[in-house]
């Protein structure tokens, strides 16, 4: 090509020497390179983004141009031509390319053993873990088919003809030929015409996550055994947070539960209402060999109608009555086998069910309602009531035998009244328990709590329990007072004062259980006069009809 013969081109054409010191030009590269100068040099004109043998890609002015280049003896001639298309493929290339990187990069770290293959099941690539995972090095896979490495004893199985089948994810778990669990999981690559183009299949090594797992259950019950022997060490040790044991004569009780702790004798617990009888029946679980066999089970004879009374302690089978579980339960006595059973409130006990009571307690086995066979328990029994049973048992409203098969070991909790060391460390424990508990900060000031140390508490614990929480929650200031206190509190302050002294000769009044029988039988006689039977007698005292019987016949009291 003759440089004259560029004037003649429709498109931009510069002429260089071998060193690239521009020659000439025609007019429409003087239109696209408005700054060319014949003896200029042509790499000070355009910068050049990527060359190669047959052509360049340059910039001039923020815009890419496309050279192409031939040489002619000493002459070399550029063509220029629009390069944004080019550029812009060469900028997804290497995007292209940085993302294979990284994507080998993921496959090749990963964990998991990561096998791809295509439709057919010919292997494409594979990472280092399946050498891990197999003992096989990852190159021995490429290029071979799933089904050969299956004949050959490789492979025990592939998920990659039922990813195809299925078009979805398949899982299982396989052991393979080095006898290592794994779980396999293919999921299928679609193509833009939706069809299956290649399985990825991620291979998990499942025995060191079997060992974990294994680990974890030994350590969890390593930690549980622990548990129950630091329970049992701070029952024998009273450092239970949650028992009080301040006084002498509860630390005297607690001592005797230690010494009846590992014997299957009956214990009745006696004592008024809110002392505290089922702490006692918990402490005596915690430090008996009882309670790493078996359950502490916890019944309120006088809270559960007395028609299902016996099917809650003895179960039932299946179809025993209308609306029973298909498949028959278990009652309180199979739960409790190997632990202990708590009768709270026995003197409630109907008199039917004390029957079958005697035969657990002499036999050892019980019969659920519409069953036929006996089943033999192995449960400590701990009965409790406020109730005098010796005095029922006259009354003909308790079975003699099983009052003494009951009271083969009695232990009386006394009154907090008659325990007054420890009524200032449970107020202190009450006060602890709702301030976390209500997330709040409150606490007594000295004349609060010397109310409740001489007041003669007829709830007991309970009461005192009740009232801590109830002036902590309804009082907005954070140091209660004894103003604070209810007023049914101020008008027995009095009375507490006479309870206290204990060398001072004391007013002449009546026995807190004669005060409190006189008003029951008044109550009683009220009742008799405006209802006609004890069934709704029982209703309106919120009481049960078996209780309101026997205190109509205790007081002599019958109906108008």
């Amino acid at each position: 090509m003759k440089i004259k013969e560029i004037t003649a081109l429709p498109f931009p054409i510069i002429v260089t020497e071998e060193d690239g010191l521009i020659k000439d030009y025609n007019h429409n590269a003087q239109q696209v390179l408005q700054t060319i100068a014949r003896g200029e040099h042509l790499t000070k004109l355009v910068k050049t983004i990527y060359e190669s043998k047959s052509y360049q890609l340059v910039s001039y002015k923020g815009k890419n141009y496309l050279l192409l280049s031939k040489t002619e003896d000493t002459e070399i001639f550029y063509m220029l031509f629009n390069g944004d298309d080019h550029y812009n493929l060469m900028e997804k290339l290497k995007e292209l390319d940085k993302s294979n990187r990284e994507l080998d990069a993921i496959i090749e770290n990963s964990y998991d053993g990561i096998y791809i293959t295509d439709r057919d099941g010919m292997t494409l690539k594979t990472n280092s873990a399946i050498e891990r995972i197999t003992g096989i090095p990852k190159h021995y896979y490429v290029g071979k088919n799933i089904n050969e490495l299956i004949r050959r004893g490789i492979l025990k199985a592939s998920v990659t003809p039922r990813v195809v089948e299925t078009r979805d994810t398949v899982s299982l778990v396989q052991k393979n030929h080095n006898q290592k669990e794994t779980l396999l999981t293919g999921s299928p690559i679609f193509n833009e015409e939706g069809e299956i183009e290649k399985v990825v299949t991620n291979i998990r090594d499942l025995s060191d996550l079997n060992k974990l797992t294994e680990q974890l259950n030994k350590a969890q019950k390593l930690n549980e055994k622990y548990k129950h022997e630091l329970e049992k060490l701070k029952a024998h040790t009273r450092q239970d947070p949650h028992i009080i044991l301040n006084s002498k004569k509860m630390q005297e009780l607690f001592t005797i539960a230690e010494r009846l702790a590992n014997v299957d004798t009956t214990v009745l617990i006696l004592g008024e209402t809110g002392v505290g009888k089922d702490v006692f029946a918990r402490h005596l679980y915690r430090v008996s060999n009882r309670y790493d066999q078996g359950k502490f089970i916890k019944v309120n004879c006088g809270a559960i109608p007395k028609d299902l009374l016996e099917s809650e302690l003895f179960g039932y089978e299946a179809g025993a009555f209308s609306g029973a579980n298909r498949s028959g339960k278990p009652g309180m006595f199979e739960l409790a086998d190997q632990g202990i059973l708590f009768l709270d409130e026995v003197g409630e006990l109907p008199l039917a069910l004390q029957v079958k009571l005697l035969r657990v307690l002499q036999e050892k086995e019980i019969q659920r309602v519409g069953g036929t066979k006996m089943k033999k328990v192995n449960v400590r029994v701990v009965a409790a009531t406020n109730q005098d049973l010796k005095q029922m048992v006259r009354d003909g409203e308790f079975r003699e035998d099983l009052y003494y098969r009951l009271h083969v070991v009695p232990v009386s909790i006394p009154p907090l009244r008659e325990r007054r060391d420890d009524i200032l460390p449970l107020v202190q424990y009450f006060i602890d328990q709702n301030n976390q508990k209500y997330e709040i900060s409150k606490s007594f000031d000295r004349d609060l709590k010397e109310f409740c140390y001489h007041y003669h508490w007829p709830g007991n614990v309970r009461e005192l329990s009740n009232l801590v929480e109830r002036l902590m929650l309804t009082v907005p200031t954070k140091v209660l007072k004894r103003k604070d206190l209810p007023d049914e509190y101020h008008t027995k302050e009095e009375q507490v004062t006479m309870t206290i002294v204990d060398d001072q000769p004391q007013p002449k009044i009546k026995k807190l259980k004669e005060a409190v029988e006189d008003a029951e039988a008044e109550t009683l006689r009220q009742a008799a006069q405006t209802w006609k039977t004890t069934y709704e007698i029982a209703k309106q005292l919120e009481t049960s009809q078996a209780t309101v019987v026997r205190k109509l016949k205790k007081y002599h009291i019958s109906f108008e």
